[in-house]
């Protein structure tokens, strides 16, 4: 069993790390050279934050120990070579999602797993009916789905984010064409926020919020079982689609043998409540949303991209923040 860890400040007050300069380099370097030719500065840049970062190397480790001894798998137990393969994993990422951006990474090279019928419905409301909710996480690649829902469907997303702390890696994103996508500063669901989410369902906008964030202030969150162990997931998804009365949908981009593939499913057909069960209702969600997230964990152990400890209440955050 992994080790517990100490408290550190909440993810989202963590400043970004790293030089813009360095990361515009290998940005560029990206965009004209190929993965192999820049493949030994990547592995320096991951080498350094993997020296340099014991916290995240702890918190990567208590993550592969709990998810092999949920699962039952012993070859998933945390190793260096594992912990480091995480961090490589993550480089890769960031790569893709300039790519994807720069237009290198079309359509038909991902695999689109929709037994629902989610992007049908998608498509359709730009057209009639309503909006809907997708709950996304940080497994794998969310920008993949960003991009080809933005420059491949054209569709209305909206981003609802928390992080104020991304500037630098955003500034290369806007240079490559995120600019188009609908990024909006969620801090707290307001009466006002709440009315402007309205109105863009009304229209037929989708929503896209993460399910495995937990905002700034930790008393709007719920905790659940994930992997065995009590951690604490975001209410606010879920709150949101209460109130706002429109379908719950999930998504995930993993990739697999080197090929992306999207997951939609849908999640919740009607959020609602009866007068006075709305804590109740929104743990039973939460708690299915964590069970399929630890399902998912399992088909791309090393794209878990929650470098902090995520099994941490957020009171003890709370408190060493004090």
């Amino acid at each position: 069993m992994a080790e517990p860890l100490p408290p550190q400040r909440h993810w989202a007050t963590q400043k970004e790390r790293g030089s813009f300069i360095l990361m515009k380099f290998t940005a560029m370097a990206a965009r004209r050279l190929s993965r192999r030719a820049i493949s030994p500065l990547l592995h320096v840049i991951v080498l350094y934050f993997f020296i340099f970062s014991g916290r995240t190397r702890r918190a990567v480790r208590q993550y592969q120990a709990r998810l092999a001894a949920w699962s039952g798998r012993p070859a998933l137990r945390p190793r260096l070579r594992s912990v480091f393969g995480q961090y490589m994993a993550f480089a890769d990422c960031l790569l893709d999602r300039l790519d994807v951006w720069n237009g290198k990474l079309r359509l038909e090279h991902v695999e689109l797993r929709d037994p629902d019928g989610v992007r049908t419905q998608l498509l359709a409301s730009q057209h009639s009916g309503r909006g809907q909710i997708l709950v996304c996480t940080h497994l794998g690649n969310l920008d993949v789905c960003r991009a080809m829902a933005e420059l491949g469907e054209q569709v209305p997303l909206n981003v609802l984010v928390h992080n104020r702390h991304v500037s630098r890696f955003n500034r290369l994103l806007g240079e490559a064409g995120e600019q188009r996508m609908r990024l909006i500063q969620v801090s707290e669901l307001d009466t006002a926020l709440m009315m402007d989410l309205s109105q863009r369902i009304d229209r037929g906008e989708w929503l896209a919020i993460a399910g495995d964030r937990v905002p700034l202030h930790g008393e709007r969150c719920v905790s659940v079982d994930f992997m065995g162990h009590i951690a604490p997931f975001p209410q606010g998804p879920w709150l949101m689609a209460g109130l706002l009365r429109c379908p719950v949908n999930l998504i995930c981009c993993l990739k697999v043998d080197g090929r992306y593939r999207i997951h939609l499913e849908r999640f919740i057909d009607a959020p609602t409540w009866a007068r006075g069960q709305r804590d109740e209702a929104i743990r039973g969600w939460v708690q299915g949303y964590a069970e399929r997230l630890a399902q998912r964990c399992l088909e791309a152990p090393q794209q878990w991209f929650n470098f902090y400890p995520y099994w941490q209440t957020p009171n003890a955050e709370t408190e060493h923040a004090r």
